[in-house]
């Protein structure tokens, strides 16, 4: 009974790694670039957001919150 249960458990096992995409490491180097990629995109948008802050002469967190921006976003 035990050893139907292990195989059953491994067979579970094999099937889920074999839906997996792509190998582990290139999946984490893929994260991690796109991370990067995110930050240079977000750290455009707040000096974008800054210079207009700046023209209209108010702060930062008004445009952001005009834009629906979030202090976490």
């Amino acid at each position: 009974m035990l050893e139907s249960q292990i195989a059953e458990a491994e067979a579970e096992i094999a099937e889920i790694k074999s839906s997996l995409k792509g190998d582990p490491a290139t999946t984490v180097q893929r994260h991690i670039r796109l991370l990067h990629e995110y930050n240079e995109i977000k750290d455009i948008g707040q000096g974008l957001m800054g210079l207009i802050a700046e023209a209209r002469g108010v702060r930062q967190i008004d445009v952001q919150r005009e834009y629906g921006v979030g202090d976490r976003d």
